[in-house]
This record gives structure tokens, sequence and C-alpha cells, in this order.
């Protein structure tokens, strides 16, 4: 299988729970308002694997509902950006 093959393949398997998951990263992320969170913060909250979310939050990204805080956080191994939801610049955090 080549990786072309291998990407459509995955991309089959996640569509019919893609909508469902990006709602999940997008409720997450209004609930933590203007603080929001970074990659590795939604994969543990979420219960969802980085091979999972970050694509997510990606379509979200290029849909305009998600943006780049313009902050960083410590993580685990390095430093990452904080995602917010478009509109949640000066929203109290919910959590």
């Amino acid at each position: 299988m080549t990786v072309q093959e291998t990407r459509r393949a995955a991309r089959d398997l996640i569509k019919p729970t893609a909508e469902t998951l990006r709602q999940q990263v997008l409720a997450y992320l209004t609930r933590r308002g203007a603080y929001g969170a970074t990659d590795e913060e939604m994969q543990n909250n979420l219960n969802m694997k980085g091979n999972t979310q970050r694509p997510r939050r990606r379509e979200l990204v290029l849909a305009g509902k998600v943006k780049d805080s313009g902050k960083t956080r410590p993580t685990a191994t390095s430093k990452a950006t904080v995602w917010i939801a478009t509109g949640q610049e000066t929203q109290a955090t919910l959590f």
C-alpha cells in the first residue's frame, strides 16, 4: 500500500465520526475561553489520540472556528501553541 493509499484509507475510516470529534474539540476550546488549550491538553482532557485530535483542530482552524492565541505554554516535552475558539479572546474561562 502506498502512502497516498494509506492516507486515503485513514481518511475514509475517520470520516463517519470526524464531525462529532470536531464538535468535541470546539466545545472544549469554547469552554476554556481565552485560556485556550494546547494540543496536548486537548488530547489529555478529551481522551483523544494526537493523530485524531490534531487533524480535527486543523480542520477547525481552516474553517475559521479555531485560531492560534499567540501564546504558548510548556508541555511535557517543549512549548506548544495555545489554541482558542474564534471569538473567545476575552471570554471568561468556564472550567
